[in-house]
């Protein structure tokens, strides 16, 4: 990719909500920007503290949001005075750091900081992970300059958007990036088979009920080298474990794996939801896996998520309201000795994958960095 001037020094101002779906891709951007130069802050709401305890921030700004919803109007002008207020105080923010850029990433808490950037004139840009197109992005893209996107295909794109389309990829963390295009583990039909499993915390409450059935399905020569880590709600924990332990096989359960790039790195197979920087990391690291998106989600944008990453070939979907354990336990025994299917389902995932959307993202923002500061010196000069 050929380089772009840049803007030295310059602050940038990222905004997402408080959740990892958004908050991964905006902590990779930041230590791209970081490692460019810029100074980055980070606006947010109150979940940071949970998600964004790596975030490269100079200084994180906690803004009032809300969703905006029609189906229950009479909350409508409280939630309406709270973006107000919100937008207020984002105004504020920008006006003491004069950033260069402002980079949303989607989620309600990003509407503020957004909205304020555009009526002070600031350069932005909005990155979508998914490939629909979330509510408030989807509302943001008529005010920015630019609209940055995971997937080639972004459903529910306004028309009038289209023009601003870069498709850059969902960027992942340095601690996935350390992990990338890992060599598949070797299996053999007598070799430990790792298998992983998680899915954020409602996948985890389905996982926790529905794993623990598949697992008595298996044929005991399955189980006798597999080795299942699985993510489970510290309140699951006990349970899963009372089913598992009578089958006698290796398992690991943990409410939270803070390596857990390095165990993608290492499954064979992985068993998941379809979030975008889900299918972004497996993407990045090179691994197949059964995804099972979450049901009802909004504008079905898991399921279009999983969509792109199996008509890859990187993997299989399998709807939550069709599942049956003996089923899907016949599915993991036949890919378990399928050592072919699945070293090519890693390499489709690696194919799919766009380990450089980091690179691309931060290329964009600079590029918008470079054009403000051209217009500001032009109505300077003029």
């Amino acid at each position: 990719m050929s380089e772009v001037p840049r803007v030295r020094r310059g602050v940038v101002v990222l905004a997402a909500g408080g959740t990892g779906g958004h908050l991964f891709p905006a902590q990779a951007l930041a230590e791209e920007l970081v490692a460019r130069g810029f100074l980055v802050h980070l606006i947010t709401d109150e979940r940071v503290a949970e998600y964004g305890k790596a975030f490269p921030a100079i200084e994180t700004h906690i803004v009032p949001s809300t969703t905006i919803s029609l189906s229950k109007p009479w909350l409508l002008p409280g939630r309406l005075l709270r973006l107000f207020r919100g937008v207020q105080q984002a105004k504020a923010i920008l006006k003491s750091l004069q950033p260069e850029v402002v980079v949303g990433f989607g989620g309600y808490p990003s509407f503020p900081p957004i909205i304020a950037a555009w009526r002070l004139g600031i350069a932005t840009c909005v990155h979508d992970q998914n490939a629909v197109m979330g509510r408030a992005n989807r509302f943001l893209s008529r005010f920015v300059d630019a609209v940055a996107s995971s997937f080639p295909k972004l459903a529910k794109l306004p028309e009038q958007a289209k023009a601003k389309l870069v498709v850059t990829g969902n960027p992942v963390r340095a601690l996935v990036m350390a992990e990338r295009a890992s060599p598949y583990p070797a299996t053999g039909a007598d070799q430990t088979f790792n298998l992983l499993v998680f899915g954020g915390s409602q996948g985890a409450r389905f996982f926790a009920e529905f794993m623990p059935k598949v697992m008595a399905e298996m044929p005991r020569a399955i189980l006798k080298n597999l080795r299942l880590t699985q993510q489970c709600r510290a309140e699951d924990l006990e349970a899963v474990k009372a089913a598992y332990e009578p089958l006698k096989f290796r398992f690991d359960l943990r409410p939270f794996f803070m390596d857990m790039p390095l165990r993608i790195a290492n499954a064979h197979l992985v068993i998941c939801r379809s979030g975008a920087s889900t299918i972004a990391e497996l993407g990045v690291i090179g691994r197949p896996a059964i995804m099972v998106p979450l049901p009802h989600a909004l504008d079905n944008d898991q399921l279009r998520n999983a969509e792109s990453f199996a008509q890859a070939g990187a993997g299989w979907i399998k709807p939550q309201a069709e599942l049956d354990a003996g089923e899907f336990a016949a599915f993991l025994t036949r890919l378990r000795y399928e050592e072919g299917e699945l070293r090519a389902a890693a390499k489709a995932a690696l194919d799919h994958g766009r380990p450089d959307a980091a690179q691309r993202l931060a290329d964009l923002t600079n590029r918008l960095a470079v054009n403000s500061a051209k217009a500001k010196l032009e109505k300077k000069s003029t």
